[in-house]
C-alpha cells in the first residue's frame, strides 16, 4: 500500500512538472508572440500630416508612401523599432561604449576602446549643428521609433533575456549609428599604424620598403588607361632583418585559414554605353560581418518630391541611421559603396616631462590636456569610473609603452551630417558625385550611374587635407612630420567619369596611381586580386549586357589568386621531395584531382594550397607576429600590408640566401615545410587530407548576438550551417561570419529588373516570418526582385 502511494505521489509529482515546463514553454511562446510587429491595420500617429501605408510583401518587404518626407521618416522609425530595435541598441552601445550594462564586465575592455573617442558627447555637439530641417525630419524618425517600441505588446525578446530595460531612443542615437560604421570601417587603422610602426623600428629603411610595397602585381586602377606608371618596386636587400622566420614557440597552426575580415565589398558600374537597356547598370556587395538580423533593411520609399512629382527610391536602410537609403536607385540616379581605405588616422607622438606635470608635448609645442571623466555603467557591478585625456589633436591613448594622440578623421566636427538625404533627389551622375563629396559618412567609394547612362566614381565622406607625403603617415608620425589641419575641399576630390572602357570597377584596393592617389593615402589597400578579377569578369562579359549578367560577376568564385600558389606547391612536390613520403604523394594528388580551380565547397585542392600560402606567412612572418600583437590584438603582417603575399612570392621567386628563415638549409627547404604544416595542421585531429573539403572550413555560422550572451538559444537563433562557395581574394567574398551582406545590381529608371539577395531576413524576431526569409536564396545565390513584391500585409497610419 505505501509503495502504492509513493508511485502514486511520484507520477503526480513527474506530472506537475511536465505541466509547469509546458505552462513555462507555453508562456515563453505568448511572451514571443507579443513582441511580433504589427503588420496589418491602422494606427493612429501624433503629429502625421495625412495618411501613410505601409505595405508588406511575403518576404516582409515594405514599400512606404506618404504625401510629406516628414511622414513616411516617421513610418520607417515605427517599421525599424519593431522589426529591428535591439540591433538599433547595439548598434548605438557599440560607439558609445555601453556594451557592458547589457552584458556586464566581460564587455569592459570593448566600452573603454570605445568612450575614449566619446563619441556620445560628439553626438549632442553634432545634433546641435544640423539644420532646422534636417532636425526636424530626424526627430519626426525618432517619434517613429519611440512609438513603434511603446506599441509592441511585449518588449523585444532579447530585453528580457538580458534582464535589462529598452531605453528610448534619441536623435543623437541615430548620429552614433553612423560612428559605429565609423569604427567599423576604419577601426582598423590604429593597429595597422602600430604593427607598422614596429616594423620600422626593427628593420632598416631598405628591409622596410621591401616589406611594404607601395603597390601590388594585382592592382587594376581606375586611371589605369592613362599611362600611369605603378611605383618602382623596392630592391631586394641582402640580409633579412634579425625577427625574421617563426616564432620557436609556436604550435602547428594556420593563423590565416581564417577570413582576412578586414577587406572587403565590391561596386561597380556599366555605362548605357555596353547596356542593353542605355540606361546604367550598378552593382553592390558590402562585405561585413555576418549575423542575425541582417545589417541592412530591405525597403522602397514613395513621397513627393519638391518639383511636384513623386519619387520611389528602393534600395538599403541602416536601422537606426538617419532614415533614408544607403544604397539603392532613387529612379534617376542608382548609387553604391565600397570602403575606400583612405589614411584617415594618425598616432601622434606624446611627450612627457616630469618638469611639467600635467602637460604634453605635440609637434606644435606643450599643452594641457582636458580631462574627462566617463562613467561605465556596468551589469552586475558598480559603475566604472574612466578618464579621458583629450588632446587638441585627439584623445590620448597607450601602445608599446609610448603615448600617443588618435588623430581620427571620425573626430572632426564635419564628420557626421545629413547630406545623404540629398541623393534621393539627385537627378545625374554629376549631381550625385557633388553630394558625395559633402557626404558625411565613413569615407567610401561611391560609384553612381544615371537612366542617360552616364557612370562615375569619387570618394563620400570626409577626407584630410595633407601636405605630407603618403607613406610618411601610414606610420606613427615622427618628429617633424605634420598631421592634417584641414579638411579637403570637396572641389577637390578625385572623379573618374565615364571612362573609355564603360565601366568602374572598386573592391578596396588602390583606386589610382597618378594624380588624386596623394589626396587619399593608403590605409590598407586591399591587395587588389578581387578587382582585378571582378573588372576583368565584367569586360569578359562582352560588348552588351543586362542586369542579370551584370549580376553575375559578383559571383565569380574563380580561384585565380590562390592558383599560384598551388602551382607553387606543385612544382616543390617532384618525385625527391615525395619518396618515403606518403602524406605529401597525397598531397600532390589532391591539388591535381580535387581542383576545379574555383573555391568550391568540395575542393580539397583549393583548401591545401591556401593553407600552403598561409603556412609560408607564419614560416616567415611568425616572429613579428607575435610581437606586433603584444601592442596591439590586430597589428600583425597582415594589418601592416595586405601585399605580403606578393613579397613572399618574390622572395620564392628569387631565392636569396640572406633571407632564409633560421634553421633552414635552402628555400626548397622552406616549401616543403610549408607543405608539411599544412598536412599536420589539417591531420591533427585524425582527419584524412581527403576530407579536408573548403566547404567543411567554409561553413556558415550567422546568429543572432544574444547567443553569445545565452548559447543555449544558439541553434534557435542562428541560419543553417551552410558550406559556402567563395573566399577572400575573389570577387564573391564568402567566410564562416563575413561576407556578402547584401547582393544589388539595378538600374536606375528600371528598378522593375533589379536584383537582390541578403543573408537574414527582415526581422530579428525569431518567430516572425521573415526572419531567415531570403537566407536560402543568398546561399544559393538565386537573385529575388529588388522592389517588394504583391502585397500581402498592410499597415496605415492615421492623423
Amino acid at each position: 500500500m505505501r509503495q502504492r502511494r509513493w508511485r502514486t505521489w511520484t507520477l503526480r509529482g513527474v506530472a506537475g512538472l511536465v505541466a509547469l515546463i509546458l505552462l513555462a514553454l507555453a508562456a515563453g511562446w505568448l511572451y514571443l508572440r507579443a513582441s511580433l510587429a504589427q503588420l496589418d491595420g491602422e494606427r493612429a500617429a501624433p503629429g502625421m500630416h495625412a495618411v501613410v501605408t505601409v505595405e508588406r510583401d511575403a518576404a516582409g518587404v515594405p514599400l512606404i508612401s506618404g504625401t510629406s518626407r516628414a511622414d513616411v521618416a516617421y513610418a520607417t522609425g515605427f517599421v525599424h523599432a519593431q522589426e529591428r530595435y535591439f540591433q538599433m541598441d547595439l548598434l548605438r552601445r557599440t560607439a558609445a561604449g555601453e556594451l557592458a550594462e547589457l552584458f556586464g564586465p566581460r564587455a569592459l575592455p570593448l566600452d573603454r576602446s570605445r568612450r575614449l573617442h566619446r563619441f556620445r558627447a560628439r553626438a549632442q555637439l553634432a545634433l546641435a549643428r544640423l539644420p532646422v530641417g534636417e532636425r526636424a525630419l530626424l526627430e519626426r524618425y525618432v517619434a517613429g521609433v519611440n512609438d513603434g517600441l511603446q506599441a509592441l505588446r511585449a518588449k523585444p525578446f532579447e530585453y528580457a533575456l538580458t534582464g535589462a530595460e529598452a531605453r528610448p531612443w534619441s536623435a543623437a542615437d541615430s548620429l552614433l549609428v553612423i560612428w559605429a560604421m565609423y569604427i567599423d570601417l576604419q577601426g582598423n587603422q590604429e593597429p595597422r599604424e602600430l604593427a607598422r610602426g614596429w616594423l620600422r623600428a626593427n628593420s632598416d629603411p631598405a628591409q622596410l620598403a621591401f616589406l611594404l610595397p607601395e603597390a601590388s602585381s594585382w592592382d587594376a586602377t581606375l586611371d589605369a588607361g592613362a599611362g600611369v606608371a605603378p611605383p618602382a618596386q623596392a630592391p631586394l636587400p641582402p640580409q633579412a632583418p634579425a625577427w625574421w622566420g617563426a616564432a620557436p614557440e609556436q604550435p602547428v597552426q594556420l593563423a590565416g585559414t581564417g577570413l582576412d575580415a578586414s577587406v572587403g565589398s565590391n561596386n561597380y558600374a556599366v555605362a548605357g554605353s555596353r547596356s542593353t537597356s542605355g540606361a546604367a547598370i550598378v552593382a553592390d556587395d558590402m562585405h561585413l560581418g555576418l549575423q542575425l538580423p541582417n545589417i541592412w533593411y530591405r525597403l522602397a520609399l514613395r513621397f513627393p518630391d519638391p518639383k511636384g512629382g513623386q519619387r520611389r527610391i528602393a534600395g538599403v536602410s541602416l536601422p537606426g541611421a538617419p532614415p533614408t537609403i544607403i544604397v539603392g536607385s532613387n529612379g534617376q540616379v542608382a548609387w553604391a559603396f565600397t570602403n575606400s581605405y583612405a589614411d584617415l588616422v594618425d598616432l601622434v607622438p606624446v611627450d612627457l616631462d616630469a618638469a611639467r606635470p600635467g602637460q604634453v608635448r605635440l609637434p606644435a609645442g606643450w599643452e594641457t590636456p582636458a580631462s574627462h571623466v566617463e562613467l561605465i555603467a556596468v551589469k552586475g557591478a558598480q559603475a566604472e569610473r574612466f578618464v579621458v585625456r583629450e588632446t587638441s589633436l585627439g584623445p590620448i591613448r597607450e601602445a608599446g609603452g609610448r603615448q600617443y594622440a588618435v588623430r581620427w578623421i571620425a573626430h572632426d566636427p564635419a564628420a557626421i551630417n545629413l547630406n545623404h538625404l540629398k541623393l534621393e533627389t539627385a537627378g545625374s551622375v554629376d549631381e550625385a558625385l557633388a553630394i558625395a563629396a559633402i557626404d558625411g559618412i565613413p569615407a567610401q567609394n561611391f560609384v553612381a550611374g544615371d537612366a542617360a547612362g552616364n557612370i562615375g566614381w569619387t570618394i563620400a565622406g570626409l577626407l584630410p587635407q595633407r601636405t605630407t607625403p603618403v607613406l610618411a603617415t601610414t606610420f606613427p608620425l615622427e618628429d617633424g612630420v605634420p598631421t592634417w589641419s584641414a579638411r579637403l575641399a570637396p572641389e577637390r576630390y578625385p572623379r573618374v567619369v565615364n571612362p573609355a572602357d564603360g565601366q568602374i570597377t572598386t573592391a578596396n584596393s588602390r583606386q589610382l596611381m597618378g594624380e588624386g592617389a596623394a589626396l587619399i593615402g593608403d590605409g590598407g589597400f586591399d591587395i587588389g586580386a578581387r578587382n582585378r578579377q571582378l573588372a576583368d569578369s565584367l569586360r569578359a562579359l562582352g560588348p552588351k549586357l543586362d542586369v542579370g549578367q551584370a549580376w553575375g560577376a559578383a559571383l565569380d568564385d574563380r580561384a585565380i589568386f590562390i592558383g599560384r600558389w598551388r602551382e607553387r606547391a606543385l612544382r616543390a612536390l617532384d618525385p625527391q621531395a615525395l619518396d618515403g613520403q606518403p602524406q605529401r604523394a597525397e598531397f600532390r594528388r589532391l591539388l591535381e584531382t580535387s581542383w576545379d580551380g574555383h573555391a568550391s565547397v568540395g575542393s580539397v585542392g583549393y583548401r591545401l594550397a591556401r593553407n600552403t600560402m598561409w603556412a609560408f606567412h607564419e614560416l616567415l612572418f611568425g616572429r613579428a607576429n607575435k610581437a606586433m600583437e603584444a601592442l596591439a590584438p590586430k597589428a600583425t603582417i597582415g594589418s601592416a600590408t595586405t601585399r605580403w603575399p606578393d613579397v613572399v612570392a618574390r622572395l620564392l621567386d628569387t631565392r636569396p640566401v640572406g633571407w632564409l628563415p633560421p634553421g633552414y638549409r635552402d628555400w626548397r627547404a622552406v616549401e616543403l615545410a610549408a607543405v608539411d604544416r599544412v598536412i599536420q595542421d589539417l591531420t591533427k585531429d585524425g582527419q584524412a587530407l581527403a576530407q579536408a573539403t573548403w566547404g567543411q572550413r567554409n561553413l556558415a555560422s550567422i546568429a543572432h548576438p544574444i547567443s553569445m550572451a545565452v548559447p543555449a538559444l544558439a541553434p534557435l537563433l542562428g541560419a543553417p550551417a551552410d558550406q559556402l562557395p567563395g573566399d577572400s581574394n575573389m570577387p564573391r567574398v564568402a567566410g564562416p561570419k563575413f561576407g556578402q551582406s547584401e547582393r544589388l545590381t539595378v538600374s536606375p529608371g528600371r528598378e522593375e529588373e533589379g536584383l537582390y539577395n541578403m543573408p537574414g531576413g527582415q526581422s530579428g524576431h525569431p518567430l516572425s516570418p521573415f526572419f531567415l526569409a531570403g537566407h536560402a536564396e543568398w546561399v544559393e545565390a538565386r537573385p529575388v526582385p529588388l522592389l517588394p513584391g504583391p502585397v500581402k500585409h498592410t499597415l496605415r497610419f492615421v492623423p
